[in-house]
């Protein structure tokens, strides 16, 4: 390996190392009430994927979508779907990882419109896009796994960043055009 490589790589290593802000941090209730889950919105991971490998350093493509389970309900007479994701995740050198996602469709009036939704494939296809990019590290969300760093970072409050995203948006609305 030649040197530039070698730092190269080092300096990827030396960004994944670092663990996210609390800026892309966020919370929601448990299942069934239970204790608050900590976790980062997709399309931060995304944005944070593309400012360290590039938006054309990494794709994902997905492996396998499976329908889990299609229950009926009697009592409510609605449908419950589950679905799960298989994604890769590859970089522009060929690494990859792959890892499995989960979506839940709840409350369809009809089984043909539980079928037909495309929310709950999507949210298991960015869930296993998060998962899998958290295995390349930290700053991609593999911190999270970590209760200790996640019981102090949420308890720091920050307003909300888009990062790059804020100024692009900053530049267009100020832009004048003649």
């Amino acid at each position: 390996m030649s040197e530039d490589s070698a730092k190269k790589i080092a300096t990827l290593q030396a960004k994944l190392d670092k663990k996210l802000g609390p800026e892309y941090i966020s919370q929601r209730p448990g299942p069934g009430g239970g204790p608050k889950l900590t976790y980062a919105e997709g399309w931060k991971i995304i944005n944070l994927a593309n400012e360290v490998f590039g938006f054309n350093g990494w794709s994902s493509n997905v492996v396998s979508i499976t329908t889990d389970f299609i229950d009926y309900s009697e009592e409510t007479r609605r449908f419950n779907v589950g679905v799960t994701a298989i994604v890769r995740v590859t970089l522009r050198d060929g690494v990859f990882h792959e890892d499995v996602g989960y979506g839940l469709l709840e409350n369809s009036k009809s089984k043909g419109a539980a079928l037909d939704k495309a929310n709950c494939k999507k949210e298991a296809v960015t869930d296993a896009v998060k998962r899998t990019l958290r295995n390349f590290g930290n700053l991609l969300g593999n911190c999270l796994y970590d209760k200790a760093y996640t019981q102090e970072v949420i308890k720091i409050k920050v307003p909300p960043v888009c990062g790059l995203a804020r100024e692009i948006t900053s530049s267009i609305l100020t832009r004048t055009y003649a």
